[in-house]
């Protein structure tokens, strides 16, 4: 398992942007702009909620470069060792938001 190191930072995807390109709420408190690395773009699926391990730009300090993505048992390993602030929610997915029951026809009369 990959610890960080300098010039580097845990953070939580919180959307996915297109082209690939994620907004990451970084755990030093800045929510950053991530450009998903070539040499795990199309081997590694990002979705919201997902723990990333990303590097920081000297130059560009709203934007970061994810490097590596946590499965959900490394993650509450991470989580376990103190890495993670324990305020983190782990497994946050978009999957779990209610739908709302607003159908505008019956269909009993069908």
């Amino acid at each position: 398992m990959t610890i960080k190191e300098e010039g580097q930072e845990y953070a939580q995807v919180s959307r996915l942007l297109g082209n690939n390109r994620v907004e990451c709420i970084c755990f030093d408190g800045q929510t950053r702009l991530g450009h998903i690395c070539g040499r795990i773009r199309k081997k590694v699926w990002i979705n919201v909620g997902d723990i990333v391990l990303v590097g920081l730009r000297d130059f560009q300090d709203a934007k970061c470069d994810v490097m590596l993505k946590y499965n959900a048992d490394e993650a509450r390993k991470l989580k376990q060792r103190g890495e993670l602030p324990d305020n983190v929610e782990l497994n946050k997915t978009d999957k779990g938001a209610e739908v709302e029951d607003d159908v505008p026809f019956d269909f009993g009369e069908i």
